[in-house]
């Protein structure tokens, strides 16, 4: 099949894995190392799984430069889980802290709605016009020094809302901590400038189910005692995320990703790609004489989540079906917010992005009149 008969699917998640990784995945399936049996079924105390989690840690830790006083957990129930678990975590007295919520689109938001059954939430809500549609200036961020952390995320991808700095509070004072799922590990981060970083694995590295926390060691240990054990830092740190049987498949190939992402360049060449491919079609919306448009600020806008709007909206359903018999899927936007939207994650090639160019291009000289 050439590459322009190929399905190509730019969902926002579960993200298409690149394809060096699921020939691995699909090379082992069955026999793992010789082991005559799937990786799918060996146990999470056997040796060979202790390697395959000792060496996913030693990988992330490798890309994103953590240092030693962080700890990394690899936990159940995708980013989603952490929404509780962070304040259960950070915060040691159900509803006696107070903490600081930047409101940038639908995951903050939900984020915040869940943080408010264990503390009192202050929300910084960034709107224009009702919208969900830029970071916030840092002159506009309100300091409150009594928060036990700050909670912003990096990547709405819904919205197509990217930070472009790191907002810290207090000068760098108050915890800082950052949902990262929908960007995680596709540009270098500073982690010394956080308490806390997480991220679900199923858009750059891996499959759904999957939660990577990063943690300073020093916040380990003073959570509220209502914290459910399978949510609880400290007892995943000191039994090395193996207190249960963790996602072993998951882990497994997110330590393939990590791999594939090192012999690559690391993170400063995921970047660079990134930059690439969003780059290509926000180029078109920008040039398309309003055809196309785009609502989110240009310096926040998504490398990983390109959202966009057509001058016509009758013409969505248009764009959608033929799209489709152009074997280009996924492009709906969500149904929040409506339009379209195109998820550019590791497993989405440079030609992929170009294939989708230039269907946008056509498409737009066909109805530019209409």
């Amino acid at each position: 099949m050439s590459n322009s008969e190929k399905k190509l699917y730019f969902t926002a998640g579960p993200a298409k894995i690149p394809d060096e990784v699921m020939n691995q995945v699909h090379a082992e399936l069955l026999n793992y190392k010789g082991l005559d049996i799937s990786v799918l079924e060996i146990s999470h105390r056997s040796k060979d799984f202790e390697a395959i989690i000792v060496e996913a840690e030693a990988n992330l830790r490798k890309l994103l430069k953590v240092p030693d006083n962080y700890a990394i957990l690899f936990m159940h129930g995708g980013a989603n889980s952490q929404f509780d678990s962070v304040a259960m975590n950070l915060c040691s007295e159900l509803n006696k802290c107070t903490v600081d919520y930047l409101i940038t689109g639908t995951w903050s938001s939900k984020a915040a709605k869940e943080a408010t059954k264990y503390a009192k939430v202050l929300k910084q809500d960034i709107k224009t016009d009702g919208k969900y549609v830029r970071e916030p200036a840092k002159s506009e961020l309100v300091d409150d020094p009594n928060v036990s952390y700050r909670f912003y995320c990096d990547n709405e991808t819904i919205q197509g809302v990217e930070f472009s700095y790191i907002p810290e509070a207090n000068g760098g004072k108050t915890p800082l901590v950052s949902d990262m799922t929908s960007n995680f590990l596709s540009r270098p981060v500073d982690v010394s400038k956080y308490g806390c970083i997480f991220a679900g694995a199923q858009k750059n590295c891996g499959v759904a189910g999957l939660a990577m926390v990063i943690v300073r060691k020093d916040l380990i240990g003073k959570h509220m005692p209502i914290t459910p054990v399978i949510q609880n830092y400290q007892v995943m740190q000191e039994h090395k995320s193996l207190y249960n049987t963790p996602l072993t498949f998951a882990i497994y190939v997110a330590n393939l990703c990590f791999k594939w992402m090192l012999e690559r360049g690391g993170l400063e060449a995921m970047d660079k790609l990134c930059r690439e491919k969003s780059d290509i079609l926000y180029d078109i919306i920008d040039n398309s004489n309003g055809f196309y448009t785009n609502p989110v600020a240009k310096e926040c806008r998504s490398r990983t989540n390109v959202v966009f709007l057509l001058c016509n909206k009758d013409l969505e359903a248009k764009f959608l079906d033929e799209s489709k018999s152009s074997n280009l899927y996924e492009l709906k936007g969500h149904r929040s917010v409506g339009g379209l939207r195109a998820s550019l994650y590791h497993g989405v090639k440079l030609d992929d992005v170009k294939r989708l160019a230039k269907f946008m291009l056509d498409f737009k000289a066909k109805y530019a009149s209409n």
